[in-house]
């Protein structure tokens, strides 16, 4: 890639990239908002919001992350899968992804029932923390990986240098 177009991409990358964490730590808060609030208004209003934020903005920027990430690997010297750092941030990514695109339609369905509950049974849904900790975690992860980019050839990058 001329590097132009390198630094643009990767801007689009750093800035979607971020971006999803940011959308999943919103999301976390809001999951946390529903397991704590006592009243139904505000439990209804949290999933509400947690589906707004998973489909609108976390699916978009983790599609987009994905997409520019895989652009960067076969546009940079770093390749998709010469280096063990890329190619396990690549893996994380996509699970990740996959398990966010196959969690939201539970995270609507929850919607859709939290909008005809009350009282206690609204409360016993509680709220969504395991998916946006793990994946939180996950990001964190790749992008400590992204940044110290650790030492390390595949076999196909042997093969290749």
């Amino acid at each position: 890639m001329p590097p132009g177009l390198r630094k643009a991409a990767l801007a689009v990358h750093l800035t979607c990239s971020v971006g999803w964490i940011g959308g999943v730590i919103a999301y976390l808060v809001l999951g946390v908002l529903a397991v704590t609030a006592t009243d139904d208004v505000t439990i209804r209003a949290s999933w509400v919001a947690m589906e707004a934020i998973g489909w609108h903005a976390i699916v978009p920027l983790a599609v987009a992350s994905w997409g520019t990430g895989i652009l960067m690997g076969f546009g940079t010297r770093w390749g998709l899968f010469r280096h063990y750092w890329v190619s396990i941030s690549l893996i994380l990514t996509s699970v990740a992804l996959a398990v966010l695109l196959l969690h939201m339609p539970d995270v609507s369905a929850t919607v859709k029932v939290a909008r005809t509950l009350s009282g206690d049974e609204l409360a016993a849904l509680g709220g969504d923390l395991a998916h946006p900790t793990v994946g939180l975690a996950v990001l964190l992860v790749v992008q400590v990986l992204n940044i110290y980019k650790p030492r390390g050839l595949t076999r196909y990058g042997h093969d290749r240098q």
